[in-house]
């Protein structure tokens, strides 16, 4: 039997309520009926795939996460790329003459600091390559003149001539406008570096999950690629023919903005000319990097976004034009470029690059992913590579991605490991049960 004077001291003791207030705090920050805001929700939510994990960001601020890992990693060949990459950082640094070695040693730390926390490793890893031409071309002034190889004044003009017979950069230069600067200045001083932001998101939201990284790996190992060979091959850009004749050149001259430094006297502003006069490669004509990168980035473009192929080839060769309207780039330095971008392209395609699904909208919509060409003989009758049952699930140590990366599944489940409604071509049914689905 209960105690009755428990009940009687409850009903005796005191109750208080908190007060209600006439509104709601989230009704005022949010303007948007609450009952739109649940069925906007639930469509979203119902669009995106049960298995679609693979398409999830790493939260995760324990470095464990990352010894683990490493740990699990499969190392093979493609890890190699760190240790040149290693090599490559070690050399910029001890070459570098600013900052101090205070700050270089900060810099240091706090890029394995990056790679350690999950949450930054996963951008910070695919963007190694491209930190480490940064680290490379903005130290590249540091190399002694005396380990420097000869600067090729005369090829490049009489490449020119032979392709193309005449010199494209100084008839594209001969005539120019206010106009013409401001559409010149555009893609080259503008586009040039904000655009591969402006590329990645468009891929990393509404691409394939793991084609940024990919993108990213491919974008540093061309510049990369370039800025050695300006090293190893320097040549003189047309603003030096135009300036000097074909008399020889030494690493002691200055740059030059040419064009752009008409764009400096428009806006009244030293925008390009400080910046281009000591610039840290002056004779890194060949080849264009400009060209290369407008031509990468419009092939991965025109991968995720086959639509958009029109717009990013006209993009394309908006930077061509303005590359030798400006006088920066002889014609012969963008083919260079272009073909450079396009190898690198092709076999990350072949290899790395996640195919896409054109009934996919979101990155969070692909509940499986395809990396590299789709193979002709796969062994399977209509190369459904989905129903490989060897499932091999990729990390951002790979170099083809940051996310869970697999050419297929035993049958997809959600993250409580249940599979989806409905059989599916990859479930394991029993022969009796497939007679029942099969109509006789």
């Amino acid at each position: 039997m209960p105690d009755s004077n428990y009940y009687a001291a409850s009903a005796s003791s005191p109750t208080f309520s908190k007060a209600k207030l006439p509104f709601s705090w989230p009704s005022i920050l949010n303007p948007i009926p609450r009952r739109y805001r649940r069925r906007l929700r639930s469509k979203f939510r119902s669009a995106i795939s049960p298995a679609s994990s693979i398409a999830k960001i790493e939260t995760s601020f324990d470095p464990r996460d990352t010894i683990k890992a490493l740990r699990q990693h499969r190392w093979s060949y493609y890890d190699g790329q760190y240790l040149f990459l290693i090599i490559l950082a070690i050399f910029s640094l001890s070459i570098s003459q600013a900052p101090g070695p205070l700050m270089k040693c900060f810099a240091a730390t706090a890029l394995m600091a990056a790679l350690l926390v999950p949450i930054t490793r996963q951008f910070f890893l695919p963007a190694l390559p491209i930190l480490s031409w940064v680290f490379l071309f903005f130290n590249a002034r540091f190399i002694p003149a005396e380990y420097r190889p000869h600067i090729w004044v005369k090829v490049l003009p009489a490449l020119e001539n032979v392709f193309y017979g005449a010199n494209l950069s100084n008839i594209l230069s001969a005539h120019t406008h206010w106009i013409l600067d401001l559409l010149a200045w555009l893609p080259y001083g503008i586009l040039h570096f904000g655009g591969p932001f402006v590329w990645a998101a468009l891929m990393f939201l509404f691409g394939p999950p793991g084609v940024l990284p990919v993108y990213g790996r491919t974008f540093g190992y061309v510049n990369i690629t370039g800025v050695i060979i300006q090293l190893i091959f320097p040549c003189s850009a047309p603003w030096y023919e135009n300036m000097y004749g074909l008399a020889p050149a030494n690493y002691s001259m200055e740059g030059s903005p040419a064009g752009l430094a008409r764009i400096d006297k428009l806006f009244g502003i030293d925008m390009y000319t400080t910046n281009f006069t000591a610039s840290p490669l002056v004779f890194g004509a060949f080849p264009s990097l400009h060209a290369g990168n407008a031509v990468l980035e419009a092939l991965f473009m025109m991968h995720c976004f086959p639509k958009l192929k029109p717009f990013v080839i006209a993009y394309a060769m908006w930077m061509w034009w303005a590359t030798m309207y400006l006088s920066h780039h002889y014609a012969v330095d963008l083919v260079g470029g272009a073909f450079l971008a396009s190898i690198a392209f092709y076999i990350a395609k072949t290899n790395f690059l996640p195919r896409i699904q054109p009934d996919k909208f979101f990155r969070w919509h692909y509940d499986y992913v395809e990396a590299g060409d789709a193979p002709m003989n796969d062994g399977y009758e209509y190369g459904l590579t989905v129903l490989d049952f060897n499932h091999d699930s990729g990390d951002e140590w790979t170099i083809g991605s940051s996310s869970s990366i697999s050419s297929g599944s035993r049958s997809p489940v959600d993250d409580g490991q249940s599979s989806w409604e409905g059989e599916t071509l990859a479930s394991q049914i029993s022969d009796s049960e497939l007679g029942d689905v099969i109509p006789r």
